[in-house]
């Protein structure tokens, strides 16, 4: 694998971050309750039920809006020359910086080099018994062959089993947990061939050792 670990590691030192802008939901007068630089955070609970800093309150025909965060960062471009005006819908009103964990990163750097086997349209979605069973025991390496079934799209009431179409590898990381509603295109598992196993536990580690929160 012609990766360089450096290289792949000073990309996102040297922006890491993912802004998120926020846009107002429709029309009305905005008053913002936050200022530029303020940490927020985004939903908390166990069910995500607390909802996250509130930005700011839009009000339209005496009926007010409360906008809260749904990422944790930092506020920035905040456009306080609106506040207490008239704005239109979907106006970006402010943007939210998150700065990137140490398992975010590693994340982001896996499926850059991971076979990922993604999920072809929003279903639920199973791994099957068998691997099911063999990942929960934490056996290292299990593998995965072309043309195997190991996972199963819960869909309409209709269960269908999903062969691997990729290369030879081995399971390195489950992006669901069996029953999870995953999106059209959003990874499932991602495999690694067997000898490459050991440059991605290098990358791992040099992140975790390396990076700093």
């Amino acid at each position: 694998m012609q990766i360089d670990i450096d290289k792949l590691l000073e990309k996102y030192r040297s922006h890491p971050y993912q802004d998120y802008p926020i846009y107002s939901p429709h029309t009305g007068i905005i008053r913002f309750k936050v200022k530029e630089g303020d940490a927020v955070v985004g939903p908390g609970g166990k069910w995500l039920e607390k909802p996250g800093t509130l930005l700011y309150i839009i009000e339209r025909e005496r009926n007010p809006k409360k906008v809260t965060a749904l990422f944790d960062g930092t506020v920035a471009d905040l456009r306080m020359d609106l506040n207490g005006e008239f704005i239109h819908a979907k106006e970006r009103v402010l943007t939210i910086r998150h700065r990137f964990t140490k398992d975010e990163v590693i994340d982001r750097i896996l499926k850059d080099v991971l076979d990922l086997f993604s999920a072809p349209q929003r279903a639920r979605y199973y791994l099957v018994p068998e691997l099911s069973a063999r990942l929960e025991k934490k056996e290292v390496q299990v593998p995965v062959e072309p043309g195997s079934e190991c996972i199963i799209m819960s869909l309409m009431k209709r269960d269908t089993l999903l062969k691997y179409d990729g290369e030879r590898g081995v399971i390195y990381k489950v992006y669901f947990k069996n029953g999870d509603l995953v999106e059209e295109g959003d990874p499932l598992i991602g495999i690694c061939k067997p000898e490459q196993l050991s440059f991605v536990q290098t990358v791992v580690k040099k992140i975790r050792d390396e990076w700093e929160e």
